[in-house]
């Protein structure tokens, strides 16, 4: 019997935590991070203070909740493109990489307003070190790609990076789409040394 309550309870839990991240969302896409405040989200959630400090120490926190909630799925589609594209038989290391990128690039433009939420400097202090980290944690992964062909990954990952904050914060969708494909078109084009003949002489 004490099993079925618990089961009870810990649903109702997790249901409240979604709708207030649900609710986050909507309010910090709306207002920004900064002009909300947590009475904001509980309204929208139709909740109570006292549940949302029980599930999040507070505003900064659900933001935070939302980001990791956001790349894991981000996470997920870029490995789902690489592992489809690998079990096709491709072993080419850019073409693998521009499959990952072009799933990033498309999980941002689906899920657009909260990505540009992440990307308008709008968030709680220190999160600019969480995005940096991030971006070196990425880098890291790509230079096992590339065989620790560290210039090459500097560039690609750099070029990726800026394109997708163009591509999140463009007001045309259609625009955002075109210059997503031609960002990735180019890093298809580039080639890493090793496999590009040699280094250039003269």
């Amino acid at each position: 019997m004490s099993s079925d309550v618990e089961r009870l309870a810990t649903g109702r839990g997790a249901a409240t935590r979604a709708a207030l991240l649900d609710a986050a969302r909507e309010v910090f896409v709306e207002k920004g991070f900064a002009e909300s405040g947590v009475t904001d989200v509980v309204a929208k959630a139709r909740a109570s203070v006292g549940s949302l400090y029980h599930h999040f120490s507070g505003k900064a926190d659900l933001y935070l909740a939302l980001f990791e909630e956001f790349q894991t799925r981000q996470s997920q589609r870029t490995k789902q493109a690489a592992r489809e594209l690998r079990a096709s038989g491709e072993n080419d290391p850019m073409r693998v990489f521009v499959a990952a990128a072009r799933a990033y690039l498309e999980g941002s433009l689906e899920e657009r307003e909260l990505a540009a939420l992440f990307l308008r400097g709008d968030g709680p202090p220190g999160f600019e070190v969480i995005m940096r980290d991030r971006l070196r944690t990425w880098a890291k992964l790509n230079a096992t790609l590339f065989e620790g062909d560290d210039a090459l990954v500097v560039v690609i990952t750099g070029a990726l990076a800026a394109a997708v904050s163009e591509v999140v914060l463009s007001e045309d969708e259609s625009a955002a789409r075109r210059l997503a494909d031609d960002v990735l078109a180019i890093i298809g084009r580039i080639q890493p040394v090793t496999s590009a003949g040699g280094a250039p002489t003269g």
